[in-house]
């Protein structure tokens, strides 16, 4: 089964955290000093906020799947729609080691898909010197991911 995921840039992540946690009627289950998540079951959902993004709002949102069988149906549902995709395979962002790629909408807005492999205690691995990314590890423009050619792997993160 799928998680919907959304990724918003906060100014203020106390008083986002503060905010969220009172509509979810939830505490977070990831809580670092720049980044928070909440894995709720009603609605199935990973939100979460960061304070590693440009202008505060919506950065990118996404499918996060149960299993790499989930992952490879997105893959090639993109793929058949003839959409450009960002492969990055096995990668680390957002405390999390994960195999995932990127589409990108019409309008623009960065749509990740990816399958968690396992927490990992720093934001991302350090990028090569002189590569710059996004708070997701992404080539971006105008802060999102940009969906490129099909690759089998990736340098990022």
């Amino acid at each position: 089964m799928k998680r919907f995921h959304v990724h918003v840039h906060v100014e203020d992540l106390a008083q986002s955290v503060a905010f969220y946690s009172r509509l979810f009627a939830a505490e977070p289950t990831r809580l670092e000093s720049d980044y928070a998540k909440w894995m709720l079951d009603d609605p199935r959902i990973n939100f979460a906020i960061s304070t590693r993004g440009g202008k505060p709002g919506v950065d990118h949102l996404g499918f996060q799947t149960d299993s790499t069988e989930e992952l490879a149906e997105l893959k090639a549902r993109a793929q058949a729609a003839d959409m450009a995709l960002l492969d990055e395979g096995e990668t680390t962002c957002c405390y999390a080691q994960s195999e995932k790629h990127w589409v990108t909408d019409p309008q623009g807005l960065a749509w990740e898909h990816f399958h968690t492999l396992a927490s990992i205690p720093v934001f991302s691995e350090k990028a090569p010197q002189g590569e710059t990314t996004s708070a997701c590890c992404a080539p971006t423009t105008r802060g999102k991911p940009v969906g490129i050619a099909v690759r089998s792997s990736s340098s990022c993160c």
